[in-house]
């Protein structure tokens, strides 16, 4: 390679390449099915993404199940490692409710509402697996406008859930299951 190329002063690393591809994906994927229809694919991966988490965080505190209090600290701390800033306003038996200053997609979740999925899923996902339900509400978002997120995960069923509602079960474990 000529050392001029080698030379070029040029703001280009993996992180920024895969944010702009997640970017580009998520925005072609609003523009040619709608961005409700890009949730939905967007939500089917933060789905899988949100169980290999909670999996690898169990596994390495030794544990099969979370706590409420343990769950809500999970989310902060994954943002974290991911580039967020992620915070708890408040925790009650029936909501935790989390405030965040900084997206881990950076600049790049701009006008991507579809890429915030990806937050109620791995959330839900984490939340309703070790307690048995969640419900997700994405009050606030830095992807249409808003200078911070605000993320409601009730965990309680109650009627009368918000259309901007997103309800997640616990799958069936067979090694969570109870014996006779």
């Amino acid at each position: 390679m000529s050392k001029r190329i080698e030379a070029v002063d040029l703001d280009l690393d993996r992180d920024l390449f895969l944010r702009k591809f997640v970017r580009e994906l998520s925005g072609s994927l609003e523009d040619v099915i709608g961005v409700e229809a890009a949730e939905g694919y967007i939500s089917t991966v933060g789905s899988s993404v949100g169980r290999w988490i909670d999996d690898s965080y169990k596994e390495a505190m030794g544990t099969r199940r979370l706590s409420a209090e343990e769950v809500g600290e999970v989310c902060i701390d994954l943002k974290k490692r991911i580039g967020g800033d992620f915070y708890l306003i408040s925790a009650s038996r029936d909501e935790l409710v989390f405030g965040n200053r900084r997206c881990p997609f950076g600049a790049a979740v701009k006008d991507r509402p579809s890429l915030c999925m990806m937050t109620s899923n791995v959330f839900g996902r984490i939340t309703a697996d070790n307690l048995g339900y969640a419900r997700v509400e994405l009050q606030e978002t830095i992807a249409q406008g808003d200078p911070g997120c605000r993320v409601v995960v009730r965990l309680t069923q109650t009627p009368g859930n918000a259309v901007s509602e997103r309800e997640y079960y616990r799958a069936f474990d067979p090694d969570l299951a109870e014996g006779p």
